[in-house]
């Protein structure tokens, strides 16, 4: 069968890649004109898709753009195992019910970026369930101990003395079998998966297959610029959250952040960004005007552009201009005594105890004054606007008599 779409060509998909293996083998299978077997497979490890999925599944979309045949994986079968990858300690496996709970809009996130009515969504369940110990067994004899302490992150694990427990040999193993029955011609991740994607072209050999292209993509770091975005690390943007804390949360990266996330997350091209990246080193431009462009080329991306516009304005309002939002929400006082059940009860804080850290950071003010006592008594007797952060507001409500 045919490609049904104009093909960009291989160096198109190429193009902002960190690693392509091999480069030659993905422009002879695309001469040959059949559409690709492709694949990215994201475990539900969490709950939200952030900016640093997006990367990929950008990548994904131009080929679905293009007609080849895209899977989206959702790794609800090595979840169980949990994803080594990157780390230097282990992952807690999740259960059923977490990695159930996680994948209920994992698709719907993904819709975003990609077009949902040309992709299709499949469970690695499928055939990992179905896997028996004479098969597991058959599997594991292809890959030696060696090989995997040649992982980085393994190797690294394993010379200063951090326990790597056996199950975690599993994950490489199952990922790369996903590519074996899928029988996948390229496989899309995070750069961090280049050896599980390798160890998939030994095992496609093996079965018969002709081995797949590696096509990995730059990790994107998170808001603190420091590590890789991740909700555990709390310093990512995820994909459905408002616009106005998108915008927001953009706003915090480094100033020397602003032209790999213009790359990474606006998907720019690399002259353009190379440009940015002098201009803001001497000066030529603002970093202040120029993050402010990219949080609402970002927020528009998955927002919309009125709200990309909204979300810039309620920044310069309330952040740099520090004026009290005229729109808020509202909470009646109720039984409320503490500043700090106040602040739980808004969804600012997801415990007493937390809130009252927030207070101990002075990160608490009522109608602009700021508090230091965490054990402080709500003592306004009209309405009162509580803020925490310099994002989120609440107008607090007396009882009515």
């Amino acid at each position: 069968m045919a490609l049904t779409h104009p093909d960009p060509g291989a160096d198109a998909f190429i193009d902002g890649c960190a690693h392509v293996e091999t480069p030659s083998e993905l422009r002879a299978r695309i001469a040959r004109g059949a559409p690709l077997r492709v694949k990215f497979g994201v475990d539900p490890t969490g709950s939200e898709l952030h900016l640093g999925h997006a990367v990929v599944l950008h990548k994904m979309q131009q080929f679905v753009a293009a007609g080849h045949t895209v899977t989206l994986l959702i790794g609800d079968g090595t979840a169980l195992i949990g994803d080594p990858s990157g780390r230097n300690d282990s992952r807690p496996p999740l259960s059923r019910e977490e990695i159930a709970e996680n994948m209920r809009t994992y698709t719907e996130q993904a819709g975003k970026i990609l077009d949902l009515g040309r992709v299709t969504v499949r469970y690695n369940s499928e055939w990992l369930g179905k896997l028996d110990y004479a098969a597991l067994i058959k599997l594991l004899a292809q890959t030696t101990v060696a090989q995997m302490l040649s992982r980085e992150d393994f190797r690294n694990r394993y010379l200063s003395e951090t326990p790597i427990a056996l199950h975690e040999f599993l994950y490489p193993v199952a990922q790369a079998y996903d590519s074996v029955a899928l029988a996948c011609d390229v496989e899309l991740g995070g750069d961090d998966q280049l050896f599980n994607f390798l160890l998939a072209r030994t095992y496609q050999t093996n079965a018969g297959q002709l081995p797949q292209i590696c096509m990995t993509l730059p990790i994107l770091e998170g808001t603190d610029g420091v590590v890789r975005m991740g909700k555990s690390k709390g310093n990512y943007v995820a994909l459905l959250e408002p616009a106005r804390d998108q915008f927001g949360k953009t706003m915090r990266i480094p100033d020397e952040l602003i032209a790999r996330w213009a790359r990474l997350a606006d998907f720019r091209s690399q002259a353009e960004c190379d440009a940015l990246a002098r201009a803001i080193r001497d000066g030529t431009r603002s970093p202040l005007d120029e993050k402010k462009k990219l949080a609402q080329a970002i927020v528009a991306r998955y927002h919309g552009a009125g709200a990309a516009r909204e979300a810039r304005d309620y920044f310069e309002r309330t952040i740099q201009r520090r004026e009290v939002p005229a729109d808020m929400p509202e909470l009646r006082l109720g039984s409320l005594e503490k500043v700090a059940d106040v602040i739980v009860a808004a969804g600012f804080a997801e415990s007493k105890r937390a809130a009252r850290q927030l207070i101990s950071e002075g990160a608490v003010r009522v109608d602009g004054v700021p508090l230091g006592e965490p054990a402080a008594r709500w003592t306004a007797a009209g309405p009162a606007v509580l803020q925490v952060g310099s994002r989120r507001f609440v107008r607090v409500l007396p009882n009515e008599r």
